[in-house]
């Protein structure tokens, strides 16, 4: 029996989609907040439990029977540490033979904000002595949907990561990549440095959006301070902006770059290129 936490999520979705066409739907578990959201995984045949990060107790039954499970880092900045301790205990206690989680590209050395929080998860996991698998995720080429968007209207891309450049894929590259190591034997005590094959800059992307658009895009590199600011005067919330920005800053010095191809050799596949995301968005 496999376990998906976060099963309607949007990487969620597209683990369950993958493992579907690996293992049969009686095998696979969706662990999800809202059951009422899930009516369509459980249509395919998926058996549907519920769970939250913030409650303790609903984990026990969640897992019950888990042979493997996927650990999906939770989205409240700030809590997920706690919120993923509260999985690993229980999948301790449920007898859980493979635990993988999806943290962040080079966890243990990034200099980005948001890698402290997945390090002590997988400190966690470690300690825990249960098998793991580490997917150690870069950047998902839909992070920039709505950079696209802005930067037709705006005439120019902004953000703070000078000509640092970016080894992006898309979600389905990870979501299969999560669904290979789950339904196959031979992945325990291994981790995963996962990014695209084709880095860019942010300066490539608004040539790219511009190309595709048939407008002159240009980029504007700002401070961080600047940029957050920007970030903050469209309505972001501050914690949001102040991620965002100091990723860009992480991005500048090469946090999310990576050249190792793993990615697209545990998927028997090229990832997904940036510009397949800029049409989709545009």
């Amino acid at each position: 029996m496999i376990v998906v936490t976060g099963a309607t999520g949007q990487l969620g979705r597209l683990v369950i989609s993958a493992l579907l066409k690996k293992v049969a739907a009686a095998d696979v578990v969706a662990a999800v907040r809202n059951v009422e959201k899930a009516k369509d995984i459980a249509a395919l045949g998926v058996q549907v439990r519920a769970s939250d990060y913030n409650k303790p107790e609903s984990w026990d039954a969640a897992l019950k029977g888990a042979d493997r499970v996927l650990l999906i880092s939770s989205n409240e900045l700030g809590q997920r540490a706690k919120q993923h301790r509260v999985v690993v205990e229980a999948a301790k206690r449920s007898g859980v033979k493979l635990l993988a989680y999806t943290s962040v590209l080079r966890a243990d050395a990034s200099v980005l904000g948001l890698a402290a929080e997945h390090k002590a998860t997988e400190e966690a996991i470690r300690a825990s002595g249960i098998p793991y698998v580490l997917l150690r995720n870069g950047w998902y080429t839909e992070n920039y949907d709505s950079v696209v968007k802005s930067a037709v209207n705006l005439g120019s891309v902004y953000g703070c990561a000078s000509d640092g450049r970016i080894s992006a894929a898309a979600r389905v590259d990870y979501a299969e990549a999560a669904a290979v190591v789950l339904a196959a034997d031979g992945h325990a005590g291994k981790t995963y440095e996962l990014a695209g094959d084709t880095a860019f800059s942010l300066a490539e992307l608004a040539s790219e959006i511009g190309r595709q658009a048939g407008k002159s895009i240009g980029y504007v590199n700002l401070s961080e301070p600047e940029y957050k600011k920007v970030l903050l005067g469209v309505g972001l919330p501050e914690p949001y902006a102040a991620l965002l920005a100091d990723s860009d800053t992480g991005i500048s010095k090469g946090a999310l770059y990576d050249e190792s191809r793993q990615l697209s050799r545990l998927i028997g596949r090229n990832t997904t290129p940036i510009s397949v995301t800029v049409k989709s968005a545009l």
